[in-house]
């Protein structure tokens, strides 16, 4: 089923006019009712005893000219030419007849045998319905055949007969202030909606854009209004999908990167069994052992990344002692401290140490830093680490020696396969994916992760958690 389509300049033009009539009609009903309060009351059959004479009279006068060629020439004329003939017949009726109605001789008119106007007042039937006007037509037949109709404007109620007659009298000067409203209306709703139009356009042509994949798309709207507002948001969105856009070709670019290395050694120690230059010896069996395992902990990180972009991971959080967690984790890597050369001094116990989370999480989380910090520390060096309480957060700092990394590069520390270009490269490490892992699950424990420069001249990282209420 296709759906009817219309344009914005349609809308505001129905809108306006549908307002300018609301105008009108409330505005017709003030008359009514202001006017109303000074109308006299006169029964039906009085005025129809005055158009009685009038009826006779008209009668008379056609019958003398067997048609209407002796009414006025001018339309002017003619409205008033009835109004004087039927004050004339009032005048010649008997002394002691009823007032005129002031309103009646504003209120009757005069049509022809095909219904054409003549002289008088009539009420065109826009009048009819928006003032609940009622028309009786009384025909007028001389010698059998039919002259014309007498018409009599009525209101439902006869208090609003003086209204009904000032709106009739009005009703010319309305009809072109209607005319005026529509063409206003027209005239609004086109410069409305070219106003509109033109962002809006931009907006769809820009949407489609986005859809195409043409990220790099950016609107040049620049407006106070809720469209400026929508430019804006459509900016940002389309900046994050490009920046998306890049990520994810980055992505599989160092995927493939990190892919490629142990495979590579894989592949080179297995065509050298195989073309007999090299033979299954432990140690070359260790290598190649060393390069699956290289492997498998790439996947299984990449495994728990995607796992983590979708939400998929399970949290077992209860409450926890995040000091004593955090000296478990020391003791377990004292081995890998004095392999690497390193002195570790661990701070005063913070006056606060309850958290809510994960315990083999957070555990992963200290033992990431901390093996990062061994990895790149210079031999002979030291690792400090320290807590503090702050606010209601804990906060665990990890302070190392030089190497220093670039202050410019600390935002960057845990992104997917960053690592710094320096002495702390992927010759010591691993595929930069820890610290990216670690941020997902300290993110989903409502803390951060910072670094910064140390004051031992290496690295700082701190560990941010919120305490137990």
């Amino acid at each position: 089923m296709t759906r009817l389509r219309v344009s914005i300049g349609k809308r505001l033009f129905f809108a306006m006019l549908l307002s300018i009539m609301a105008v009108a009609a409330i505005g017709v009903e003030l008359v009514r009712w202001k006017l109303s309060d000074h109308a006299s009351q006169y029964a039906t059959h009085i005025e129809m005893d005055h158009l009685d004479g009038l009826f006779d009279a008209l009668s008379a006068q056609y019958r003398q000219h067997y048609d209407w060629s002796f009414l006025p020439a001018s339309s002017e004329q003619r409205k008033r030419w009835l109004r004087d003939e039927l004050a004339r017949v009032h005048a010649d009726q008997q002394p002691g007849t009823s007032p005129l109605s002031p309103s009646l001789s504003y209120r009757i008119g005069l049509l022809d045998g095909n219904e054409h106007y003549l002289a008088g007042a009539i009420a065109n039937r826009i009048m009819v319905v928006v003032a609940s006007i009622d028309r009786i037509e009384r025909p007028i037949v001389v010698d059998g055949k039919l002259a014309g109709y007498l018409v009599i404007a009525k209101s439902q109620n006869p208090d609003d007969e003086l209204a009904v007659a000032f709106l009739i009298e009005q009703q010319r000067n309305l009809s072109i202030l209607v005319a005026i409203g529509v063409l206003l209306s027209v005239l609004a709703a086109g410069l409305l909606a070219a106003h509109f139009r033109r962002p809006v356009k931009q907006l769809v042509y820009g949407a489609r854009r986005l859809g195409q994949g043409q990220f790099a798309t950016r609107l040049s709207i620049r407006r106070s209004d809720e469209l400026g507002e929508l430019a804006d948001t459509f900016n940002h969105v389309a900046a994050r999908l490009q920046d998306t856009e890049r990520w994810r070709q980055q992505w599989v670019a160092d995927t493939s990167h990190e892919l490629r290395t142990p495979l590579s050694v894989l592949r080179a120690q297995m065509e050298a069994l195989q073309d007999g230059i090299r033979t299954a010896k432990p140690e070359t069996i260790a290598l190649m052992l060393r390069q699956v395992q290289s492997l498998t902990k790439l996947v299984d990180e990449l495994y728990e990344l995607a796992r983590a972009d979708l939400g998929q991971r399970q949290y077992d959080k209860r409450s926890l002692d995040a000091w004593l967690l955090v000296q478990d984790v020391l003791v377990g890597f004292a081995e890998k401290f004095r392999v690497a050369g390193l002195t570790v001094s661990f701070g005063t116990m913070p006056p606060r140490v309850m958290v809510h989370g994960d315990v083999e999480r957070l555990r992963q989380v200290v033992g990431n830093l901390l093996e990062n910090s061994v990895r790149y520390t210079d031999a002979g060096g030291r690792i400090v680490v320290s807590g503090a309480v702050i606010g209601h957060a804990m906060h665990i700092t990890i302070d190392d020696t030089a190497p220093a990394v670039p202050a410019d590069l600390f935002d960057r520390l845990g992104e997917r396969f960053f690592r710094v270009e320096s002495s702390r490269n992927r010759q010591l490490g691993g595929a930069g994916l820890g610290l990216a892992l670690s941020r997902h699950i300290v993110a989903a424990h409502d803390g951060r992760l910072a670094f910064a420069a140390s004051p031992l001249g290496g690295l700082r990282a701190t560990l941010v958690l919120p305490l137990e209420s």
